[in-house]
């Protein structure tokens, strides 16, 4: 296992230095050259160890294992792209340094760890000449921070086995996930009622900003109003300063969009009215829950447009909820608004085969009783019929998915390899 183990903590060390965000096309790079690099290196990395692959045209890419027709497969759904690093780290984001008993860096936990600790398992099970019953496919996608074309691609030009589970989510096993609705609301606000000539944050819908831009119509800047809400300037930009989170937590963060509207709304009505609308909750959708499932909104993406503020919200709803009951409390907004993506929520049978193997493999692994739970994130699981995520978080871990100082720790990567060779020999051999 030693060995395996230090193999494993390098090759993650080395995948995280691909800066694998969703950046401009090419007409043979969907996502951008770096992202398609990042899959060629994994790709490569387990030719390299004997197995099987294919690259569907960037969007994704599989590493195979056995044999069996399209009845008799099995799937790891893991992903390779990542968000933006943001600011604040005490590393490098994208240098993967080793230090303080961890792997530093954006994707260690989200989802790069995982997907190698994943590779290294099933290289394993081939070097003990442990032969599966199925054909185990260890897909990776190239977006799914960014809209899921990858697996609609995927399902394109391969096929999709119906069981399987994604190391992108927590231990023990989990078996239902919220419903995610991606909105861009268009607020009206007349050029000539405006303070500012912009208001601009970060791009990333999944993700709490910490960042937002502004400069006043007037060019005039109130340092008591900017003390007051945090702000600073870095001519000719007012600047707001939050913190990064996931999406599915926007209580982890802090928007920096508030503090920026809250300054100007002071001095100008329609601010405050926005304000009030975008951020106080007026219609009481976060206070929605089901069966101890709480509805999340989180406005994450804010740009000034000819006709007024456009704000992308993130919307996570309880899984029993559905798309039409959310859309009905939107309405109460009374302004126009366009959906962007959504992504219909998951509820797997906790009595399957395929839960109750996995959590008996958790609790052999760790020596902890556990039941299956539920989340607010959404996982890779929701492409299959029958799928759950699996790991690689644990009850009480610091959360660093989408935050600056994003690691995993050394002593979690040789649990990982542990943890899924024992799935999948159980699963599949």
């Amino acid at each position: 296992m030693k060995d395996y183990l230090n193999e494993t903590i390098d090759a993650i060390s080395k995948i995280v230095h691909f800066d694998s965000t969703c950046q401009k096309p090419t007409p043979t790079t969907p996502f951008g050259q770096e992202n398609f690099d990042c899959l060629c290196f994994f790709l490569d990395m387990a030719e390299e160890m004997g197995f099987k692959t294919n690259n569907y045209e960037g969007y994704a890419g599989e590493v195979i294992y056995g044999n069996g027709d399209e009845d008799n497969e099995f799937a790891i759904l893991a992903h390779l792209d990542v968000v933006p690093a943001g600011l604040g780290w005490k590393y490098p984001p994208f240098d993967g340094i080793i230090a303080e008993g961890k792997i530093w860096g954006r994707g260690t936990t989200d989802d790069k760890g995982p997907a190698m600790c994943c590779l290294y398992a099933l290289k394993m099970l081939k070097d003990q000449n442990i032969t599966p019953k199925k054909k185990i496919k260890l897909i990776v996608g190239c977006n799914e921070e960014s809209g899921w074309a990858c697996m609609k691609r995927y399902k394109e030009l391969a096929h999709m086995p119906e069981y399987g589970f994604s190391p992108d989510a927590d231990f023990p096993v989990i078996v239902s996930e919220k419903g995610i609705l991606h909105v861009r609301m268009h607020f009206p606000f007349p050029v000539k009622e405006r303070p500012f000539l912009y208001v601009q944050s970060r791009l990333t819908a999944n993700m709490v900003p910490d960042r937002c831009y502004s400069v006043p119509v007037d060019g005039v800047y109130d340092s008591v109003r900017m003390e007051k809400y945090g702000l600073r300037t870095k001519l000719p930009k007012l600047v707001s300063v939050g913190k990064s989170a996931h999406g599915s937590t926007p209580e982890l963060g802090k928007n920096a969009i508030e503090p920026m509207l809250r300054y100007y709304a002071e001095k100008n009505a329609r601010c405050a009215e926005l304000v009030h609308t975008i951020f106080e909750d007026p219609y009481g959708l976060t206070k929605i829950q089901r069966d101890g499932e709480f509805l999340t909104m989180s406005p994450n993406v804010i740009r000034t447009k000819s006709d007024g503020l456009h704000v992308t919200y993130d919307i996570r709803y309880p899984s029993t909820m559905t798309l039409k009951e959310v859309k009905e409390l939107l309405a109460q907004y009374g302004v126009l608004y366009e959906t962007l993506s959504h992504q219909a929520p998951l509820r797997a049978d906790p009595e399957s085969d395929l839960v109750k193997t996995l959590l008996s493999v958790y609790e052999d692994c760790t020596g902890v009783k556990a039941q299956p739970i539920g989340i607010g994130g959404g996982t890779y699981a929701r492409a299959l019929t029958h799928g759950v995520a699996f790991g690689p978080e644990m009850p009480g871990d610091e959360p660093t998915i989408h935050q600056p100082n994003e690691y995993i720790t050394l002593e979690r990567v040789e649990l990982l390899l542990k943890t899924y060779y024992e799935a999948l020999k159980r699963l599949c051999c």
